[in-house]
């Protein structure tokens, strides 16, 4: 199996997911209502949604680069993350029988990307683009002080950093994302946990859209909570890296939703 290949099996998947979502929780009748008014809400939205798109372009970069700058600039703080929570993350791994692992080995790629895409979906759907365009930026803060972070510091893993106490399991489990992960991810970029801080991100704006998706809220914060989980479990992050993230991640949906980004009023 290549990389094309388990790409292609994870656009798959997550296509079936939004479809499945989307079916559940905004229902056929809201969708053919909502089609015509589309093309204008991209419109609409596009300058926050073409910061996400630079941002992203931007990270496909400085991936490229960025962690040779990172050890010519930055700290490597490995060792005081390891000193402040030791082998936490290993006691947790042993906790986790093999069924709950394999859970949190789909979740951290099926679940996540899903969790990531749907919300642009749902806030597309609704008549007030204020949402799209907070859920837009919100992730572009997250991506930016990410970035910035994975810049001005260095940080391995615990799987990376310990590997005879933390295991790999995401990769004995399923070998094969690995093909994936490693073309998106770095050893040395862990701190802060951007799968932390863009899941608190879904799920702090799911609260936001209760109102309007009721049935997102309960679905948003169980697999943003198991995508959390999974990071630690798997041995990808440390305790550490996690709850930056999630402060990331409140901080992005704070700075995203404040009024001086647009005025209280719109509805378009």
């Amino acid at each position: 199996m290549n990389v094309v290949s388990v790409f292609s099996e994870v656009a798959v998947v997550v296509s079936l997911l939004l479809a499945v979502g989307v079916a559940g929780i905004v229902g056929p009748d809201r969708i053919r209502s909502e089609l015509p008014a589309l093309r204008t809400r991209l419109r609409q939205a596009a300058r926050p949604l073409l910061l996400l798109g630079a941002v992203l372009a931007a990270n496909s970069v400085v991936r490229d680069f960025g962690v040779g700058l990172s050890w010519l600039i930055g700290s490597n703080i490995t060792k005081t993350i390891y000193a402040i929570e030791g082998s936490f993350v290993a006691s947790l791994q042993s906790l986790a029988p093999a069924w709950f692992t394999l859970y949190l080995g789909f979740v951290y790629v099926y679940g996540y990307a899903f969790l990531l895409v749907f919300p642009l979906v749902l806030t597309l759907l609704l008549a007030n683009t204020r949402y799209l365009k907070e859920t837009a930026f919100a992730y572009t803060v997250n991506y930016v002080i990410g970035l910035l972070c994975y810049v001005l510091f260095v940080a391995y893993g615990p799987r990376n950093f310990a590997p005879d106490t933390v295991e790999p399991l995401l990769y004995d489990t399923i070998p094969r994302f690995q093909l994936v992960t490693s073309q998106v991810n770095a050893n040395t970029n862990v701190f802060p946990s951007l799968h932390t801080s863009l899941s608190v991100t879904v799920a702090l704006m799911a609260y936001r859209l209760r109102a309007e998706y009721p049935r997102w809220l309960p679905v948003a914060t169980c697999l943003a909570g198991s995508v959390v989980l999974s990071t630690m479990v798997l041995g990808i992050h440390w305790a550490t890296d996690v709850v930056f993230g999630v402060l990331l991640g409140a901080l992005s949906v704070y700075v995203a939703t404040r009024p001086r980004f647009h005025s209280e009023n719109e509805s378009s």
